[in-house]
């Protein structure tokens, strides 16, 4: 018996509950077993530098470096060498990303008030060296270049490097768009080894931005403490939210989307009908006979392509929230409504109208999201990512001498003397110290 393309499973049948489990827990992605690998590739890009990261580029690359950390990257002449089409489109993207970032960037204001003598504050300043990578091997990611440095240049950064193995033409050009500075032309753990912790040709930057593989995503999380990090990046996936309203031929396609990325990508869909889950079961089939890549998205379809069932709009949402998707794309009857009752998103595409690849291309917000469920407690890549926050407290004598005796209290409340004496000597009269 031939296995169904997109398996599913009803909300009161035995399978559901086990399902929905099983796909909330989606984002424990095992990096452990290739931590020891990638242990061994951070320790000799530590130690020995420009001359490891050769090494590992030789080796999992299958190609020679000589010049590593590039100024002069031929930005200028790839964008002005892009067909007409392409460099409209990437400018026109470019120029969309930056005007939503400003927005943002609006909201990231310092502060300062004084209350009763005490001034506060929060003094927000941008990040001085930040390392953005783009992934290559199985698709070529200019857009991620333009939605991971965007916000860095919008944010004030001071420095940004791109670290992407051998950064094709289309890349080249996005980095000019977004104002990258330099490029590392290095891809995996040891690209972000080096922009970790500095080579004799790479500085070290002070946090790292932008999906990988799975030994890139290794990689940051064991660096993190070294330098920031965004998040660790899982494979990427879509849940399409739908009702009886919907086409599924543009479901299909909307899962196909994402599905074509990899062959672990996440194709889901929550619906209120079984007979639609067929449907869409058969388009993605028809769709997947002419599609370029189907060997990647028929795999992802196979392995994690999942259709959940359920009775009310209620339960779409409740699904929506438990998996807490990367895109959740909104398919049914007032869309704007339900969307607004979703809590846990990456990014919600809010009606039929509104493609998935919008958001990827064009749109303007960051394409770079949480994924795994991690959007339960994460946020998509934007200008707050970029910059450090510093508290700023300055007391009156007369404001401390008013706050002296509670202060006093806590600290010894706390076993902690020292903290009530630092209090006790500033506020003692000057003849008694």
């Amino acid at each position: 018996m031939t296995q169904a393309l997109l398996r599913s499973a009803a909300r009161g049948s035995a399978d559901f509950d086990t399902e929905l489990r099983r796909l909330a827990h989606r984002g424990e992605s095992d990096l452990s077993r290739v931590e020891a690998a990638v242990r061994e590739i951070l320790d000799a890009v530590r130690n020995r530098g420009d001359e490891a990261v050769r090494l590992y580029v030789e080796r999992f690359e299958s190609r020679r470096v000589s010049d590593l950390y590039l100024r002069e990257y031929g930005g200028k002449a790839a964008l002005d060498a892009l067909p007409a089409p392409v460099k409209q489109a990437m400018t026109a993207a470019a120029d969309r990303i930056r005007r939503y970032h400003e927005r943002q960037a609006e909201q990231l204001q310092s502060f300062e008030y004084v209350e009763q003598g005490v001034l506060l504050g929060s003094r927000v300043t941008p990040v001085a060296r930040v390392g953005v990578y783009a992934p290559g091997g199985k698709a070529n990611y200019p857009s991620s270049v333009l939605m991971s440095a965007i916000p860095a240049r919008v944010a004030g950064v001071g420095e940004i490097v791109l670290a992407s193995p051998d950064p094709s033409p289309e890349v080249r050009a996005a980095c000019e768009l977004a104002g990258v500075d330099a490029v590392l032309d290095a891809g995996g753990a040891q690209a972000v080894a080096a922009l970790a912790y500095g080579t004799q040709t790479v500085p070290r930057v002070d946090k790292i931005v932008g999906p990988g593989n799975i030994y890139v995503a290794a990689a940051k999380r064991l660096v993190f403490g070294e330098v920031s990090i965004d998040s660790i990046a899982g494979p990427s996936e879509i849940l399409v939210i739908a009702d009886e309203t919907a086409d599924a031929e543009v479901v299909a396609a909307d899962l196909l989307s994402q599905a074509e990325h990899d062959e672990a990508a996440y194709p889901l869909l929550v619906c209120t009908d079984a007979g639609f889950a067929s449907e869409v079961e058969r388009q993605l089939a028809a769709q997947l006979t002419s599609l370029p890549r189907r060997r990647i998205a028929e795999s992802s379809v196979r392995s994690n392509g999942f259709a959940l069932i359920v009775g009310t709009r209620a339960e779409l949402v409740e699904v929506a929230n438990r998996l807490a998707a990367e895109h959740v794309s909104v398919q049914t009857a007032e869309p704007r409504e339900l969307a607004d009752a979703i809590r846990y998103a990456g990014a919600i595409f809010i009606g039929a109208a509104t493609p998935e690849a919008a958001g990827d291309y064009l749109a303007g917000p960051s394409h770079v999201l949480p994924t795994g469920g991690a959007a339960r407690h994460s946020a998509p890549l934007g200008v707050y990512d970029f910059v450090a926050r510093t508290s700023l407290i300055g007391y009156e004598p007369v404001a401390l001498a008013a706050q002296a005796e509670p202060i006093m209290a806590l600290a010894r409340a706390e076993q902690l003397e020292a903290h009530a004496r630092a209090v006790e000597v500033r506020t003692r009269p000057r003849g008694s110290r």
